[in-house]
């Protein structure tokens, strides 16, 4: 996002949202922004655009460690301290009031629908901007409107579909269908698609929306609207545009799969080909904090089960003597395990992990952090909450391909040219080498390729915070979830509980069904 002058631009964007309906508009005040001059300036109108990004790095969306804190909600990694009530979603004890994450999450979601409602509304008004200027400002609040109401949709179900400036009527807004708001944000994604620029090129422009950005939001969203959770059995019609729009992105040629896996999430390689779209950070203060977290925190800890999952170096999955032989327990996996995860016996920050160097599981995570083998620096060791520089990329390629491989299985299509394009290409980033890893699996149904697809996301993406939604959409929550979860040595630490009738959806905010009687609560007891 543009970091100029960020603070004050926020400031101002809360003033402008705060400004009363009932003011009088004949008389405008010196004494604060008023509405209906605030975006005639072209700082004001950037400013205005800056507090709509903003809103991506709050505690109810992607900021500080709260990626971290929901892959935690999943058969991937362990919680321990509650934080934000993250570990009640893992442990199915969640309700409307007693779980502030799910709270933050609907605020902040209609707190930047309602900053891109203003912004679309009055930066016509501008009197500096140049016309294509404004266009392509609005276009990139759209898309941010149209993330937020993804976001909304995939956790709420059916929610408000507000398009209009922040006002007091909205406030009892009802609940519009799913599929209705959906339709809206897909019309939107194809229409700014055509306005947005494929890229940036000017360094403090990096990392606004573009129309890649637009058509892997827009592939992401068909995919949970073809997945189980919304289809019951499936649709074929919807996993064909969902395919359709995940190629559309492959056909635009202008991204690829980064060549080195562990440092595809590094500072130094942000904006790389591979990235789609990023929540931006930058130390201090409006930083992320996964440094600490997973150096320090360990509240985002691997459990065993997601080491068992890991498969070996020829793709096949482990057989029964690996798991059980602590000796070979750590040998020849799948290479991505050894560029994701820090375990008892390996080398981090320049010494030999000790099975008590993290106490809750043995493991941490290194993506997205500064950490590895190497000794880190005096700075490296001190950085706390808020300071963590690393950019995280809530699109990137191997998602994509990964859609697209996913969608045609579905299609009965995965042939090998798809294979070769989307599952071979990520093991070759990856590391792998063995032709059995590699190679089109000749003879292989639907359900293997079920399997093997559903591997490669859990592995490509373990640490990023997407897996929690994967096994939503799959509807094998009530299985995975369901479990008891290990430390490194098999020491049980809680035993887990899905209820399908109540968890595959979260509920509507107390607080939220409160303020607004027509609200109506999501089945479940809640």
């Amino acid at each position: 996002m543009m970091t100029k002058h960020k603070t004050i631009y926020g400031l101002i964007l809360t003033a402008v949202l705060s400004v009363s309906a009932c003011q009088n508009l004949e008389t405008l005040p010196e004494d604060r922004y008023a509405q209906e001059t605030f975006w005639r300036s072209a700082n004001a109108a950037y400013g205005g655009l800056v507090g709509c990004y903003s809103t991506l790095i709050s505690r109810g969306l992607y900021g500080e460690d709260v990626v971290l804190l929901e892959e935690a909600t999943s058969p991937n990694a362990y919680n321990y301290n509650n934080v934000d009530g993250w570990s009640n979603i893992a442990l199915g004890t969640h309700n409307a009031s007693n779980t502030n994450a799910i709270a933050a999450r609907w605020r902040a979601a209609y707190t930047m629908i309602g900053r891109c409602n203003a912004l679309i509304e009055g930066i016509d008004g501008n009197v500096e901007l140049t016309p294509d200027a404004i266009v392509k400002m609005k276009a990139e609040a759209r898309f941010l409107r149209a993330l937020s109401y993804h976001v909304l949709t995939i956790y709420f179900n059916d929610v408000p579909l507000i398009t209009a400036t922040p006002d007091l009527d909205q406030v009892t807004a009802p609940r519009k269908p799913r599929a209705q708001v959906v339709d809206f944000i897909l019309g939107e994604l194809d229409a700014i698609a055509a306005i947005l620029p494929p890229a940036y090129t000017v360094a403090t422009e990096k990392g606004r929306a573009t129309s890649g950005a637009a058509q892997a939001l827009k592939a992401r969203i068909l995919l949970f609207e073809a997945s189980p959770l919304f289809t019951g059995t499936g649709d074929a019609a919807r996993w064909r545009r969902a395919a359709d729009a995940a190629k559309a992105v492959m056909d635009l040629n202008r991204y690829s799969l980064f060549p080195n896996y562990r440092a595809l999430f590094s500072l130094a390689n942000e904006y790389n080909a591979e990235s789609i779209f990023d929540i931006q950070f930058q130390g201090p203060n409006v930083g992320s904090s996964f440094d600490v977290t997973l150096r320090q925190y360990n509240t985002c800890a691997p459990v065993r089960e997601l080491i068992e999952a890991y498969r070996m170096k020829d793709g096949q999955p482990r057989s029964s003597s690996t798991v059980t032989d602590p000796g070979n327990f750590y040998s020849n996996m799948d290479p991505r395990f050894y560029q994701t995860v820090v375990y008892p016996g390996a080398t981090f920050m320049g010494a030999t992990v000790s099975n008590t160097r993290f106490v809750n599981t043995g493991y941490t995570f290194k993506k997205y952090s500064v950490y590895d083998a190497g000794a880190a620096s005096t700075a490296e060791t001190s950085l706390g909450e808020r300071q963590s520089g690393i950019n995280y990329m809530l699109f990137r390629y191997a998602d994509v391909l990964l859609m697209y491989a996913e969608a045609k299985n579905e299609l009965n299509e995965l042939t090998p040219d798809v294979w070769n394009a989307t599952i071979r290409a990520i093991r070759q980033r990856a590391g792998f080498t063995d032709a059995a890893a590699l190679t089109y699996p000749a003879g292989a149904g639907k359900a293997e390729f079920t399997d093997i697809i559903r591997y490669e996301r859990r592995i490509e993406f373990a640490g990023e915070g997407f897996y929690y939604n994967d096994i939503r959409r799959w509807k094998t929550a009530e299985t995975v979830l369901n479990a008891t979860i290990r430390k490194y040595d098999n020491t049980p630490i809680i035993v887990r509980k899905f209820e399908p009738a109540r968890n595959y959806l979260w509920p509507v905010p107390q607080i939220e069904l409160e303020r607004n009687p027509n609200l109506t609560q999501n089945p479940g007891g809640y």
